[in-house]
C-alpha cells in the first residue's frame, strides 16, 4: 500500500523566509509534482508531531535546523491526473542553524531562494497554498 495513492497520506511543510524576505524551493526529481519547485517537507511518521515532522524533514532534505513560528495553513494536496491525495499543514519557519543544500540528490534537482515577487511558473500545489496563506497571515 502506498501513502497518498492507497490511502490519503499526511505530509507537512517548512515555509521558510530568510532576511531578504525570499522564499527557500526545491525542485522536485520524482512524482507527484516532478520538476515542480516546492516548500522543503514530506511525510509525518508514525507518532510524530507535525512541528516535528517539519523539522526532520528541512533536516534531512536541506541540513538546516528551523524553528518553527506558525501555522499558515492545511493544504488539501490531491492530483486526480497522478492518483495521489495527501494532506498537509504548512508552517512558518526560520533557520537557526545551518546554509541549505541538496542532502537528497535523488528526491530534488536544485535548491534556490526565490523572491516572492519572482517565483518560478511551476510550483506545487502546496506551495501555491502556502504562498496563499502566508500573504494572509502578513496582511
Amino acid at each position: 500500500m502506498i501513502q497518498g495513492k492507497d490511502y490519503i497520506g499526511v505530509g507537512c511543510g517548512a515555509f521558510i523566509i530568510n532576511d531578504k524576505g525570499e522564499l527557500l524551493l526545491q525542485l522536485r526529481n520524482k512524482a507527484p509534482e516532478k520538476e515542480y519547485w516546492s516548500i522543503p517537507g514530506g511525510r509525518v511518521e508514525l507518532f510524530e508531531t507535525f512541528e516535528e515532522a517539519v523539522k526532520r524533514e528541512v533536516k534531512e532534505e536541506t541540513g538546516v535546523e528551523v524553528e518553527v513560528i506558525s501555522l499558515l495553513g492545511i493544504c488539501d494536496h490531491i492530483i486526480k491526473n497522478e492518483e495521489r491525495h495527501w494532506v498537509s499543514p504548512s508552517y512558518l519557519c526560520k533557520i537557526i542553524e545551518g546554509e541549505p543544500q541538496i542532502l537528497e540528490p535523488t528526491k530534488h534537482l536544485d535548491i534556490k531562494w526565490f523572491s516572492l515577487d519572482k517565483l518560478p511558473e511551476k510550483i506545487t500545489i502546496t506551495t501555491k497554498d502556502a504562498i496563499r496563506n502566508y500573504k494572509k497571515y502578513n496582511t
